[in-house]
């Protein structure tokens, strides 16, 4: 059944026309990366303290929940040098990709789930089940009932960067995704030494490069200020270019694009040699 879903997954984001830009025909994502954690992880309950009380465990969201199953979907190389150049607001593609993408991102919720139930599974995509909502803890900041990227690294597809997002074998720019199931699968095993080894930042104390990149200052030593960011990605991007680009969600990306860890986990400095 491991292989079999996999390549269900993989099927879905190679052939699907909602994974294509209406003008082009090419990918709004290259082919995905895919972990499994079991939902009995300690990590669920830790995500309680480290995220909050809000945030909903496997079983929350589906009693006898097994397995969570998460996927990467990486942007591809010419949408990601289209964002490369820009210094304020996203490129036309990263909108496109953001809107589009993401709809394309939850089409996969929904295939994935109805796959598994005509299998006799139970499954739910916590970003589609009644559950899930928006926080803006008074706390802890701007969250959410369920986090895709902690999902995604209790499921061994990356380590966290200091701007927040997940930095994976594919980098940093992509979207990410999940499925939570009473199917039980082989847990993908996390081998970072810890939750910040891929960012340089926190490895050797170097990079910081999506600092610079960031257009009003959310980004800087201490980390990422989530409420700074969201005003601008969701107010006063989306007041500027979401019309002219012919959507309603935008993003931004800057500080995934251009910077070391955009398509890859860095290497950083040259192990010395003995």
């Amino acid at each position: 059944m491991d292989r079999m879903l996999r390549h269900e997954i993989t099927t879905f984001v190679a052939l699907s026309r909602d994974n294509r830009f209406a003008a082009s025909g090419e990918p709004y994502f290259d082919a995905p990366l895919i972990g499994f954690a079991a939902a009995a992880d300690p990590l669920f309950a830790a995500y309680k303290e480290i995220i909050g009380a809000f945030h909903r465990s496997p079983e929350e969201l589906l009693a006898g929940a097994a397995t969570v199953i998460c996927w990467v979907l990486p942007i591809p190389r010419a949408t990601r040098a289209s964002n490369r150049t820009e210094e304020q607001w996203p490129s036309r593609q990263w909108a496109l990709t953001r809107h589009h993408g993401e709809n394309f991102n939850m089409a996969l919720r929904r295939h994935l789930v109805a796959w598994l139930e005509a299998r006799g599974q139970r499954a739910v995509a916590p970003q589609l089940a009644p559950e899930w909502r928006s926080i803006d803890d008074a706390v802890v900041g701007v969250a959410s009932t369920w986090s895709e990227r902690h999902a995604a690294y209790a499921a061994g597809l990356g380590t966290f960067s200091l701007n927040d997002g997940l930095i994976t074998p594919r980098g940093i720019a992509h979207r990410l995704g999940s499925v939570i199931t009473d199917l039980t699968l082989p847990a993908t095993p996390r081998t970072a030494p810890d939750h910040r080894h891929n960012c340089l930042w926190f490895r050797e104390g170097s990079c910081g490069r999506c600092i610079s990149r960031c257009p009003v200052g959310a980004i800087g030593p201490a980390g990422h200020d989530k409420t700074i960011c969201r005003a601008y990605v969701y107010g006063t991007v989306a007041a500027a270019v979401a019309d002219h680009y012919g959507v309603t969600q935008t993003g931004c990306g800057l500080c995934q694009t251009r910077v070391p860890c955009e398509a890859q986990i860095p290497p950083g400095k040259p192990v010395p040699t003995p």
